[in-house]
């Protein structure tokens, strides 16, 4: 049995993380679209990887346990790419908090408690978790440290609490940081490490939609007055991540990094020239 890599979110980033760290190994792709994981593993097996599919649903504990099960069937879980969830634009807040707050916070308590010795995991967060105010520290650790099962319910994720989807969605990829931080400490313990990435605009297929949607301005905005002046290339992502899931990465565990093309810091010391409703 090989060890396994497990890439949930079967879209751009996902391949390209997936392309750079599965060689060797059996790359489980899961999605919540049986046809987005097919037609992931049939480039990746057309490029020589032994690539797998599984459905889940990250909002659900069931679908994520049975992910679980199926990777651990398949031999040593040792990689975990979490690159699901879904956008402002795509989704109403409640969807958004569940899969990327609560989905992703399920996903790395469930793989942490089967990665195996020297194993990492990459979570794929946003820019927009550091565009965001500042929360309070009770906050901050709430976020980090509340049971899996009772994030929804702090008060400040209620519903009536929760402005509307950008703000549900800069919630959540602030809670990605900080739970990447306390599930780091769990995952040590098992000899793994754990890091996120905050990608600033990648041009992907949800990225897409985000041009497409109601907050298209801001978003080309941004990229214009960005400091690279540019969007990323999905390779540019995966570049950062081979370098933390791999032996070079080894002293790296418990960081989120922010690779943006410099719209945050334009965003917050570049004078009035971002939107400030843009994600």
């Amino acid at each position: 049995m090989s060890d396994v890599l497990v890439v949930v979110g079967a879209g751009s980033i996902g391949q390209a993380i997936a392309r750079r760290v599965g060689v060797g190994k059996t790359v489980l792709l899961a999605d919540r679209r049986s046809d987005n994981a097919r037609a992931a593993a049939d480039v990746l097996s057309n490029a020589g990887y032994d690539a797998r599919t599984a459905e889940v649903d990250i909002s659900a504990a069931e679908s994520v346990q049975a992910l679980v099960a199926t990777a651990s069937a398949l031999g040593d879980v040792s990689g975990l790419i979490q690159a699901a969830g879904v956008s402002p634009s795509q989704a109403p807040v409640e969807t958004v908090l569940k899969v990327d707050l609560y989905g992703t916070a399920l996903l790395l308590e469930e793989f942490g408690k089967i990665v195996v010795k020297g194993g990492a995991g990459i979570v794929i967060s946003s820019q927009s978790g550091h565009r965001m105010g500042p929360l309070t520290i009770e906050q901050n650790r709430q976020l980090a440290t509340t049971p899996v099962n009772d994030l929804l319910d702090l008060p400040f994720l209620r519903s009536d609490a929760v402005r509307d989807p950008l703000h549900a969605y800069q919630l959540s990829k602030r809670a990605n940081g900080l739970r990447v931080q306390a599930e780091a400490v769990r995952w040590g313990r098992r000899g793994a490490r754990l890091n996120a990435i905050s990608p600033g605009i990648v041009i992907t297929p949800l990225a897409r939609d985000e041009l497409n949607g109601p907050r298209g301005e801001g978003y080309r905005m941004m990229i214009e007055s960005s400091i690279a002046g540019r969007a990323a290339t999905p390779d540019e992502i995966a570049n950062v991540a081979a370098l933390l899931m791999g032996r070079d990465g080894a002293f790296i565990t418990g960081s989120d990094f922010l690779i943006d093309g410099g719209t945050t810091a334009v965003h917050w010391f570049g004078g009035d020239v971002t939107s400030s409703r843009a994600w």
